[in-house]
């Protein structure tokens, strides 16, 4: 049987309020980080999820463990919340994810500016060559 899973942490992340959502899908982890700015409510994060879904972009899935299958003592459960709202901190597995994702996205941005770099020296080098026969036609 396929487990799926998802997670919303909201924290603070000077000098604005993130989301980090987590979704486990067959093994495989994805997180997307959502910018909110202004301390969010939760209905807006709610309305925020259901007007935006299409256009979250997550990283490359990165294996994950198997969610534990038990429910936990709600007490255990309430104490864990805490602990986890004090610390502020998303997942380990999620910042993974995040870093891939970035990495991939200057590596993306990289190749494009070097083109458009290379594009632009034969633009000139064209025109260069271009005016200098220009300049030997009259002889």
């Amino acid at each position: 049987m396929q487990e799926n899973a998802c997670s919303l942490t909201v924290l603070f992340d000077a000098p604005f309020w993130v989301g980090i959502y987590e979704r486990v899908s067959g093994g495989q982890l994805e997180a997307c980080r959502i910018v909110f700015g202004a301390e969010p409510k939760d209905y807006e994060v709610y309305d925020f999820l259901l007007k935006n879904w299409h256009r979250l972009r997550f990283s490359p899935p990165v294996s994950a463990p198997p969610p534990e299958s038990r429910r936990p003592n709600p007490k255990r459960m309430q104490r864990a919340i805490r602990s986890q709202l004090q610390t502020g901190a998303a997942g380990t597995k999620a910042q993974q994810a995040l870093q891939l994702q970035r990495e991939q996205n200057k590596t993306e941005r990289q190749r494009r500016t070097r083109a458009q770099r290379e594009a632009e020296a034969r633009r000139r080098f064209a025109l260069r060559q271009e005016k200098k026969k220009a300049r030997h036609r009259g002889r």
